[in-house]
């Protein structure tokens, strides 16, 4: 779906997007692809997508990936005001993910050099920027730099801003002056991490949550549940399993201690009440391109999200993590969950002021019913085979790029058209 200011227009809904025409272009498409870090939200909204474009379709198009387009001193993080743009200069597209770890003015003017050379400029983010809430770690940050209003900025001057879901393309359209599109988030399932064994767990049901270091308030959400599904169906009966705790060493980053302290603050809200035998894990974080075989020592995956603007403006990557492995999905009805969580059948949707009791209730009925998860498993993986699977829904991308430049009137290949001509 995109849109073009206040009119809709239609794309192809299937997720299975090979079958839609290839571009008649007079040459490849020069895309610069500017990431902002080696993050999870830039591998998957960014490095993996336009990799996978290469791969696939290099007839059509031509990619470099440059962090530093603006050749800022990394030591420094000093500009300077004539430094040569080679890679914006070559490019048709340049595509700018997020907010870069130079910082947003960085990121505003890599979009400014774009425009002033008259490149087409794509900005994709799979965060709400503009309205942080109060209780995020970064909302002092992005408040004291104006982060949302850069990005506001970046939203209005883009010819092209996706984003992952129809409820954040809404929040952010009034910023947005030409395209909106949403683009879901999908996988490489050919990857080996997407291709493990699933390991056999005997009578216990392995209960998993892998999350990151922003995810305090939701936690929280979650806080003695897992206590009280414990005293429900007995420890001997379910072992829970958290991912994600950072690897840190304190001896060389000091500064980073805070991320530690606010995996301690998780420990002590979800394990509230463990005393005795030793039912749970916590395991450390691993890179983007290989935290996959987590979901493969799950049997339910949990997400659990405090509602607020947000959390409602989240992908359902997850739902493509746990359907890769047949692992229901039991989360929060926030987001976009509702879209391919049909509840009793893909997994359990747990309403926001619903209080524990149904995460409790929900829980304890997997728990026992080891048959239920099996077949709720199997029927999520259908569903991600079909929308989540980047082998199948990349192509969609040259078909946006496309549509874009006519509804715009933009000709990225005009030289070559004019040299035609000639």
């Amino acid at each position: 779906m995109s849109i073009i200011g206040a009119k809709e227009v239609p794309m192809q809904q299937t997720g299975d997007y090979t079958k839609l025409p290839l571009p008649t272009w007079p040459r490849k498409l020069r895309i610069l692809v500017v990431y902002p870090n080696e993050g999870g939200c830039a591998y998957y909204r960014s490095l993996m997508p336009n990799r996978k474009l290469q791969e696939l379709y290099s007839d059509y198009v031509d990619i470099r990936f440059d962090r530093n387009p603006l050749g800022v001193n990394e030591e420094t993080m000093k500009l300077e005001p004539d430094t040569p743009t080679p890679n914006i200069e070559w490019a048709d597209v340049v595509m700018v993910n997020n907010i870069s770890n130079f910082g947003g003015p960085y990121t505003v003017r890599v979009v400014g050099v774009a425009k002033s050379l008259g490149k087409f400029v794509h900005f994709d983010t799979d965060d709400l920027l503009t309205d942080l809430y109060k209780e995020h770690r970064l909302y002092d940050t992005y408040k004291n730099h104006k982060l949302d209003e850069m990005t506001k900025f970046i939203y209005g001057n883009s010819d092209l801003v996706t984003v992952t879901q129809r409820k954040f393309a809404q929040r952010i359209a009034p910023y947005c002056k030409k395209v909106l599109a949403i683009i879901k988030n999908s996988i490489d399932y050919n990857l080996p991490h997407w291709n493990a064994q699933k390991v056999p767990h005997g009578k216990r049901v392995h209960i998993g949550w892998a999350g990151g270091i922003h995810h305090r308030p939701d936690v929280l959400e979650f806080a003695s549940v897992p206590h009280l599904v414990n005293q429900k169906v007995g420890r001997e009966k379910v072992m829970w399993d958290f991912y994600g705790r950072p690897n840190i060493d304190l001896e060389k980053k000091p500064e980073d201690k805070w991320q530690l302290d606010a995996w301690d603050e998780y420990k002590a809200a979800l394990l509230r009440g463990f005393k005795g035998q030793r039912n749970w894990n916590i395991y450390p974080a691993t890179p983007p391109d290989s935290y996959g075989h987590f979901y493969a020592n799950m049997d339910v995956a949990i997400a659990p999200l405090k509602m607020n603007e947000f959390n409602d403006s989240k992908s359902e990557i997850k739902v493509a993590e746990c359907g890769r492995y047949k692992v229901p999905l039991v989360a929060s009805n926030v987001g976009c969950y509702d879209e391919t969580i049909i509840d009793g059948e893909t997994g359990f949707l747990i309403p926001p002021d619903g209080g524990k009791h149904l995460w409790i209730k929900k829980l304890s009925y997997l728990i026992n019913n080891p048959k239920k998860i099996v077949e709720m498993g199997n029927n999520l993986h259908a569903v991600t085979e079909e929308y989540f699977n980047i082998n199948k829904v990349v192509k969609q991308r040259l078909s946006l790029y496309e549509t874009c430049f006519k509804e715009l009137n933009y000709d990225p290949f005009k030289e070559e058209s004019e040299d035609v001509q000639a």
